[in-house]
């Protein structure tokens, strides 16, 4: 190494070993990298640094205590992670949170997960000598997606930066001072009263149960025991990539098989994939993308798998909603599907004096998403007044089902899923990442499954974790603008940007939460950088191993446009709003 870089080289010494370092923000980074897991409440890399909790103190060489999260490295600092007066310092910070926290761990929703639990236990405090004098606030379960209660709030702020510096809503916030203070919304409205888009990205960074995730398990359970109900189940393509990360699986690693088995167990009649609508979302979206290029009207065009992005577009820029595409979901469509195949199939019975099935069909979705709760019971998405879409899981109350059910996932067989509607394409697979969409839309008009083609449109510029990624394409004799986004702060300053004539685009893909569906609210946690990472390649090696590229080469997509499909395209895969 020559002497300039030698002069170069920064040093900070940690528990008496010297660490290099070169641009990291602050100290706890660097801890961090060492191996040297540092407590944090209110420690979130993607969100502005809050320094509150003060679970994350160090101690330099001169007795000097500081929180590591917002201290910055300077060349040849001392510091000290686990002295005799830090284990003490956090105990007592752990203690007094505990005091003024419920403590009713054993029935809250987040037992076993919780952060607050974990470090209790971790770090050994295992009696709390203060009285919990905080007065008990009522709960707020008015959401379809998320369930408040305030009294396990323990004012680490993950929530309220989230919504704001993610999100861009600023739906919740602090109230009060000293010993009052609390996160709400303003004026204490309740969550249904607010412009909350239900993302659940707030759930997803609560270090305790103050917010968890509305549940449907009992409402499913009593279904699937009903014997007068069919009880139809879809598997989103995000699920498959996350709900092996409760059982000791590994991460990223595609579970599919091994949940199929698990709900046949479980007792649910037919399994299915979500893929399968999102194939038929690739034919709808594209050719609608096509028509609004012919005729230069309503662009750029929006995708609308999104509910959180389609919620926040109708609050927040209204003035966009016609851009929306007239699409249903994938889930919307694969629902309305299932039920139309059962009315058919009831008539064709009684016309041809046929024994018929006499059971309700019940559509169940396992989705990534807590906005898809809303989603199922929006006027819209009802088909002749019949609700498309009766239950919708996330993939943690799946994981609840299971456990309840006595199974170890990790232990079940791969079994494939029921056809016909278990054949799917790789386009489809990868609409759980952002940017997914976009490729397989691309994917349908160049129509080539050619891998030199794939790759050139991987290469396009959609795919990857930016916040806000352009491409431009060239579909016959015209460049094709794209914009590909994902938070809706990012998306929320794309339209400001349109809207001043900044910029013009085609074709914007949006999805509400970073890096897409692999971190929806409705995902296990906690999802760290190697969860991430994991559950990003995941989904494309789905992809890499389908023997179908194009939603188009589906074969049961064609069949089902000569069949049940048929003159009711519109009526089954679209909605009337954007009209």
């Amino acid at each position: 190494m020559s002497t300039e870089n030698k002069q170069a080289t920064k040093y900070i010494t940690i528990n008496n070993r010297k660490i290099p370092f070169t641009d990291e923000k602050n100290v706890l980074s660097i801890i961090r990298k060492t191996g040297i897991d540092l407590p944090t409440f209110c420690y979130h890399s993607e969100l502005s640094t809050y320094g509150a909790c003060r679970m994350c103190v160090v101690e330099d060489d001169r007795g000097r205590v500081f929180a590591s999260c917002s201290e910055v490295p300077r060349d040849g600092m001392v510091i000290y992670t686990n002295t005799p007066k830090l284990q003490h310092h956090r105990k007592m910070i752990l203690e007094l949170l505990l005091a003024s926290h419920c403590r009713d761990c054993t029935t809250c929703r987040e037992n076993g997960v919780c952060t607050l639990q974990k470090l209790a236990q971790q770090l050994g405090v295992d009696a709390v000598r203060f009285q919990n004098t905080k007065e008990q606030l009522p709960v707020d379960d008015s959401s379809n997606c998320i369930f408040i209660d305030p009294n396990k709030c323990i004012l680490c702020g993950d929530c309220v930066r989230t919504c704001e510096e993610i999100q861009g809503l600023g739906i919740l916030n602090f109230a009060h001072r000293g010993s009052n203070m609390r996160v709400t919304s303003a004026f204490h409205r309740k969550m249904a009263d607010t412009d909350c888009v239900g993302c659940g990205q707030c759930r997803v960074v609560c270090p305790t149960g103050a917010i968890t995730i509305k549940s449907n398990v009992h409402a499913v359970w009593e279904v699937v025991s009903d014997k007068t109900k069919r009880v139809v189940v879809q598997i989103a393509p995000a699920v498959r990539v996350a709900i092996g990360d409760s059982f000791g699986l590994p991460k990223g690693g595609n579970a599919l098989g091994k949940l199929v088995a698990a709900l046949r167990r479980m007792g649910f009649d037919e399994i299915y994939d979500t893929n399968f609508g999102a194939d038929l979302t690739v034919m709808e979206e594209s050719k609608e993308l096509v028509e609004r290029l012919e005729s230069g009207e309503n662009l750029p065009l929006f995708t609308s798998c999104c509910p959180g992005w389609v919620s926040f577009c109708e609050k927040k820029h209204p003035e966009y909603r016609k851009n929306i595409s007239t699409c249903r979901s994938p889930q919307q469509m694969f629902g309305a599907l299932i039920k139309e195949e059962a009315r058919m199939k009831r008539e064709q019975a009684v016309a041809n004096n046929e024994p018929v099935d006499e059971r309700e069909t019940i559509v169940v979705s396992i989705m990534p998403c807590t906005a898809k709760k809303n989603e199922i019971v929006r006027p819209e998405h009802f088909t002749d007044g019949v609700q498309n879409v009766d239950f919708v899981l996330t993939t943690v109350e799946v994981t609840r089902m299971i456990r309840e059910a006595g199974i170890d996932l990790a232990q079940m067989p791969s079994e494939s899923l029921d056809m016909p509607f278990g054949l799917a394409s790789g386009a489809a697979a990868i609409f759980g990442v952002t940017g997914g969409v976009t490729e397989a839309v691309l994917r349908r008009l160049i129509n080539s499954n050619r891998i030199e083609d794939l790759e050139e449109i991987s290469f396009t510029g959609v795919r990857g974790i930016d916040g806000v990624k352009e491409a431009t394409v060239t579909l016959g004799e015209r460049e094709v603008k794209i914009a590909v986004v994902n938070g809706l702060k990012c998306a929320d300053d794309v339209l400001n940007r349109m809207k001043a004539g900044e910029v013009y685009y085609d074709f914007v893909e949006v999805m509400a939460c970073k890096r897409g569906c692999i971190t929806g609210g409705g995902q296990p946690t906690p999802i760290g950088p190697r969860t991430k990472k994991a559950r990003f390649e995941g989904m494309y090696n789905i992809d890499k191993a389908a023997q179908i590229k194009l939603s188009n080469e589906n074969p049961f997509i064609k069949t089902l446009y000569e069949g049940i499909l048929k003159g009711k395209e519109h009526k089954l895969l679209h909605n009337e709003y954007a009209e």
